[in-house]
């Protein structure tokens, strides 16, 4: 005989609008807590794509659909399910269906199922050579055109996080043939913390392909240097002495007041995300070209994070000869 959950996983296949409804209200109150995911998780092969399916209803079922999908992708077991039943493409296909009112919860279930390393190759489309990069692109262009206060492309930030711990992720984001990483940058101007921290996270990951891709990292400084370097760079107002030395998008920003980066996990992103550069020597040069040493001084005195603090002194080791003013020999070490 069947048990009261596999009765309530059958109605969500039911006929009538009203008791589908009213399923799928109840399964996701029971993916609100421990005991229900649990629950639930044994019968993951069926209550799954039923809830999958539902995915493409009505708003007044595909949203609870969608909520209980989101907490259920936060068991891993059940994300991995969710990654080879396809789920990917089911929310990537519905995420870009015109007049879609699950955006937010889609991109966020994106971000839970992107946690796996089979996630990753999803969503990167790995082993499609013609269709290889398409989602990303995707989501990398409505990051940066959507523009809205309750943006449900904000979360889109901590995929590209995701992404961007892989090596595959890292190169595709770094391909300059298709620009991504320098369109992402752009959007740490963004009022959203959500969305800052997500910029400097990518960044950050992309970073430690400097020994290979320092090239490509390095052709988009215009963009790279400011995000880098203004969230470190102190409160303090610049004077022309220093400004002088800087290129201009730089040099502009910190003659001006600004608003300091409060959030001190972006600011340690940077100063690592600096360091990872450094260590080559064509980053130093780089970083020496920008007046980068002497922004990094000023904004150390004004630091009072112990962890910030830490991450500045670990560049410094790096890039201050003798008395921190000698710059960096250009001879090529081997």
């Amino acid at each position: 005989m069947a048990t009261e959950l596999e009765e309530l996983i059958d109605f969500l296949s039911a006929p009538s609008p009203p008791v589908k409804k009213a399923a799928v209200d109840i399964v996701r109150g029971l993916t609100g807590s421990e005991d229900g995911l649990h629950s639930l998780s044994n019968y993951a092969s069926t209550v799954l794509p039923s809830l999958s399916r539902l995915l493409s209803e009505e708003k007044e079922v595909s949203e609870p659909a969608a909520e209980a999908l989101v907490n259920l992708s936060q068991n891993a077991e059940l994300a991995a399910k969710m990654v080879e039943m396809g789920m990917i493409k089911v929310a990537m296909d519905l995420l870009y269906k015109p007049g879609s009112s699950i955006m937010r919860l889609l991109v966020m279930l994106l971000v839970n199922l992107t946690q796996l390393d089979d996630g990753i190759s999803s969503l990167l489309q790995i082993g499609d050579e013609k269709m290889q990069g398409l989602y990303i692109m995707k989501l990398v262009r409505s990051f940066c055109r959507s523009s809205e206060s309750d943006d449900p492309y904000d979360h889109v930030g901590s995929i590209l996080v995701n992404i961007s711990k892989k090596e595959a992720g890292r190169k595709m984001l770094l391909d300059p043939k298709r620009g991504l990483l320098k369109q992402i940058i752009r959007q740490f101007d963004s009022s959203s913390p959500l969305r800052k921290k997500g910029v400097s996270g990518t960044i950050r990951n992309c970073c430690f392909e400097a020994e290979n891709q320092l090239q490509n990292l390095l052709l988009i400084s215009e963009f790279l240097w400011p995000a880098l370097l203004l969230p470190v760079a102190g409160n303090k107002i610049y004077g022309e002495q220093d400004t002088s030395k800087m290129p201009l998008e730089l040099g502009s920003a910190l003659s001006i007041e600004r608003e300091p980066v409060k959030d001190p996990e972006i600011r340690v992103q940077a100063l690592e995300a600096i360091y990872l550069i450094v260590l080559q020597e064509a980053g130093r040069r780089a970083f020496w070209s920008v007046n980068g040493p002497r922004i990094l001084q000023v904004g150390y005195e004004d630091e009072e994070d112990p962890k910030v603090m830490e991450a500045y002194e670990q560049i410094g080791s790096l890039v201050v000869h003798g008395n921190g003013t000698e710059e960096p020999s250009t001879t090529t070490s081997k």
